[in-house]
């Protein structure tokens, strides 16, 4: 298999280049800079996102139609532009110098599931959070509404859990600004080590308590 070839990634399922076009895209607007884990093997596809300031890992993943083997860390846009929706293919860019987070990915397996939520209860939950942290945020005075105030604000809110999931509210307010709450489809929690995981039908939100234990496993999730 040539280089070009392992470069070319042909998703298998309608729609979803599409799907990631729009994840890059939305991933875009809050960093321009954005880099994007992509990892293929077993005829899966996984591509990893650390959106700014949510302190969370963003997951989209995808079938292969054709097998490729590929580990390799790219810039978001490059990547967002080298989409064909007609096509459903994916051109991987040349890699880029991977950022801290890419070096440690949640495991493959051994999730556990914890249970169901509607997907409407957890965007009327992330919803109601935004609009908690603006509201908030329009009665500080003028001369306390500091980056340091709005920091602090914004850090009371969303580590707050999800029901009794434990669960910290930044990552369903990233699978809200992701787009990955969209639909009817129930979205699942499920767990495994320290690992926390929001999986929807449009991808996952992953969070990650304390330090990385050993073995950790750097395949799609």
């Amino acid at each position: 298999m040539t280089a070009t070839a392992v470069s070319r990634l042909v998703l298998a399922d309608p729609g979803e280049a599409a799907g990631l076009a729009e994840f890059l895209g939305r991933l875009l607007r809050w960093e321009r800079a954005a880099a994007v884990r992509v990892q293929a093997a077993d005829g899966v596809v996984g591509f990893f996102a650390k959106p700014a300031r949510f302190e969370v890992l963003a997951v989209r993943t995808a079938r292969l139609l054709e097998p490729v083997s590929r580990d390799v860390t790219v810039s978001a846009g490059e990547l967002l532009e080298s989409v064909d929706d007609a096509r459903e293919t994916v051109i991987l860019p040349a890699p880029v110098t991977g950022p801290a987070w890419a070096g440690v990915l949640p495991p493959r397996s051994g999730w556990s599931a914890r249970g169901e939520v509607p997907v409407d209860a957890v965007r009327t939950v992330a919803v109601a959070a935004v609009g908690e942290f603006r509201e908030r945020a329009e009665r500080l005075p003028a001369e306390g509404r500091s980056r340091e105030a709005l920091d602090g604000l914004a850090e009371e809110i969303w580590s707050r859990p999800l029901g009794r999931s434990g669960l910290p509210l930044r990552a369903v307010h990233a699978a809200h600004a992701l787009g990955l709450l969209r639909g009817t489809r129930p979205v699942s929690l499920l767990e495994t080590g320290r690992w926390l995981r929001l999986r929807t039908g449009h991808g996952s939100v992953v969070v990650r308590a304390g330090t990385a234990e050993p073995g950790l496993s750097v395949t799609p999730v």
